[in-house]
């Protein structure tokens, strides 16, 4: 059976929030935003705005659903401070790169980590975009949800601006 994207698309904010952070999905997509408030999210912009700031291609809108940092001839490139959610800016990249290929557009994919002054290229296969369409459905599942799913305590939690949302109880 044939995978219609039409039907499961979504922004690349949330598919990244899948990764990350069920709830945070959850909540963000119930219009929840706690981002304007949170320091990293502040440092996250900062970065992305000051780096490559020479390039004209910078923050493509695609179908007003998915913002790409960078896209030239070849490449789709994401900017991220650290590497530290590696898996997560991957599988986002990757989505981007689904996406465009259902437009009709081939393009690799470039993750640069700018504090640590790397790159890594993403190049979508067979795989990945199994695994992108079975996260599309499931997320598609997650946000039908009349309740949103239980807290769970990430090692990343203290640095999301959801923290105190969330664990309100444990806030002193």
């Amino acid at each position: 059976m044939k995978f219609n994207l039409e039907e499961f698309k979504v922004q690349g904010i949330k598919f990244n929030y899948y990764f990350v952070c069920r709830r945070k999905l959850w909540l963000f997509n119930r219009g929840i935003t706690m981002e304007n408030n949170s320091e990293r999210v502040m440092q996250g912009k900062t970065v992305h705005e000051d780096s490559y700031a020479r390039l004209k291609t910078r923050e493509v809108l695609i179908d007003d659903i998915l913002r790409l940092d960078i896209m030239d001839k070849d490449f789709i490139r994401e900017i991220k401070i650290t590497s530290r959610m590696r898996d997560v800016d991957r599988m986002q990249l990757l989505y981007y790169l689904y996406y465009l290929k259902k437009l009709g557009i081939q393009k690799k994919g470039v993750l640069n980590y700018v504090k640590e002054r790397k790159n890594e290229t993403v190049e979508l296969d067979k795989e990945s975009e199994l695994k992108i369409e079975s996260t599309l459905i499931d997320i598609n599942k997650l946000l039908s949800q009349e309740n949103p799913p239980k807290i769970i305590k990430y090692p990343y939690c203290k640095k999301c601006a959801y923290y105190q949302f969330c664990f309100i109880q444990e806030v002193e």
